[in-house]
């Protein structure tokens, strides 16, 4: 088995050193090995919950888990997949079709005939794949950097960029980037800022939907990552509906230009971005009538 350090369990989790010795000390992290003066966790353990902490599961991530476990075909699951990677995808360049997408979660291969695909336009595809199932299994956990990080990395391993010496995947930019023609965070300056709006996040007890994209806005502003902001982005936040019982939703290719303005507008006017998650919430919740899944 792996052992982390405790920084490193409470840096993955998004709480303090002290209290990780303490769940350490009291035994409630479970493979905790006390060696010398410090303790040992096994890299895969779970932050234990608090007494008065109930996990409240949503129909939708109670399919959505179920589905995947089985790898049920023609249900929510296997739309989201297709339907969140390709628009996400798509709206970042990549020049794969609906149908390309839905033929490789399907049948893991994909058949082209008289065109040209770019080989990191189809490995994204099946990264992003890899991503969805990664916000589903740990829809209920704390949102820390070294998931977001690992969001990252899942996405854009072994693609033409993962192999720039310049380019660190599953870690913070290391040159500047602008996003729209405007400036973001420099990169000295992401940590920061990113540390800054997690704690700020994490500390709302009871979030609404409106916090939710607001951490999507300021996310975009910070720009953390050299490429693949949008995309993580937008798998945060689907993650983050989930995670606090609100109806996800996929920005599609017809909504793209309104979701830019209400981004870049945010600061000023912030219904233009509201009203464009709102439309899009709208057209997942026609999916779940249609396969009979209950939202509030």
């Amino acid at each position: 088995m792996k052992y982390i350090s405790v920084a490193e369990f409470a840096n993955k989790h998004g709480i303090s050193e002290r209290t990780a010795r303490n769940y350490c000390a009291v035994g409630k992290i479970e493979g905790a090995v006390l060696i010398g003066k410090t303790w040992s966790v096994p890299s895969n353990a779970e932050l234990p919950l608090r007494k008065n902490h109930k996990l409240r599961i949503s129909p939708l991530l109670e399919v959505l888990c179920r589905e995947k476990e089985s790898r049920l075909k023609g249900g929510i699951y296997h739309r989201t997949q297709v339907d969140l990677t390709y628009n996400s995808n798509h709206i970042e360049g990549s020049r794969l079709t609906h149908e390309q997408t839905r033929f490789i979660f399907e049948t893991n291969t994909i058949g082209v005939e008289g065109e040209t695909l770019r080989v990191d336009d189809i490995i994204e595809t099946v990264n992003h794949f890899h991503c969805i199932d990664l916000i589903i299994d740990k829809a209920g956990e704390r949102l820390t950097e070294s998931f977001i990080k690992e969001l990252h990395l899942l996405l854009k391993q072994g693609t033409s960029d993962s192999r720039k010496e310049w380019f660190a995947v599953g870690e913070y930019k290391r040159l500047p980037n602008e996003v729209g023609g405007s400036s973001t965070t420099a990169p000295a300056d992401v940590h920061h800022e990113m540390k800054v709006l997690l704690n700020e996040y994490n500390s709302k007890k009871h979030k609404t939907f409106e916090d939710v994209i607001d951490f999507h806005q300021r996310f975009e502003a910070i720009h953390p990552f050299q490429d693949g902001n949008g995309r993580v982005g937008r798998l945060v936040m689907f993650k983050e509906c989930l995670a606090n019982g609100f109806v996800p939703f996929i920005i599609t290719d017809e909504l793209k230009m309104f979701y830019y303005r209400g981004l870049q507008e945010w600061g000023r006017v912030r219904g233009y971005l509201l009203d464009t998650c709102l439309t899009a919430q709208d057209n997942y919740k026609a999916l779940l009538d249609y396969f009979g899944i209950k939202y509030r």
